[in-house]
């Protein structure tokens, strides 16, 4: 048996093929209230959706200490996607991570995200129904094509 593991994250795989190590925050269905939708019954209604997101950080090194300061402060982002959301109506699920993508890369912290968002009170013969979103900063990582 050797060393090596299989990595069935494709942008995990992306990332480690540019740097020595993977450090990925993540938000597990973090439920939030969005005005959300484009059917008459959804607008001006709010509606349960879960996020869920994985940040992986533009950072080789490992905190040295135990730090807040030496790593990144997730509430920024939980913070963001609050105020993101707050008195408006969003359309489709499909703005919702795009914009949420968008707030996540504009930390230098962060080389990609990964963002998905379910509506679970859509049918009644499904969990949820949901899209998600990979994307890379042009900015914080340097791949080859």
């Amino acid at each position: 048996m050797n060393n090596y593991a299989i990595i069935t994250d494709i942008v995990e795989q992306k990332l480690l093929e540019a740097r020595s190590f993977v450090r990925k925050l993540f938000f597990r269905n973090l439920e939030v209230q969005v005005n959300i939708g484009i059917n008459d019954d959804e607008i001006g209604q709010s509606q349960k959706v879960l996020i869920n997101i994985t940040i992986y950080m533009a950072t080789e090194e490992a905190p040295s200490r135990d730090s807040i300061a030496e790593v990144f402060d997730y509430d920024l982002v939980r913070d963001s996607i609050h105020y993101l959301i707050r008195g408006r109506h969003i359309n489709l699920q499909e703005t919702l991570v795009e914009e949420i993508a968008d707030l996540c890369l504009e930390f230098n912290e962060i080389a990609a995200v990964r963002v998905s968002s379910e509506k679970t009170d859509v049918y009644e013969d499904c969990e949820g129904v949901g899209c998600e979103v990979v994307r890379f900063s042009e900015n914080n990582l340097k791949l080859e094509s």
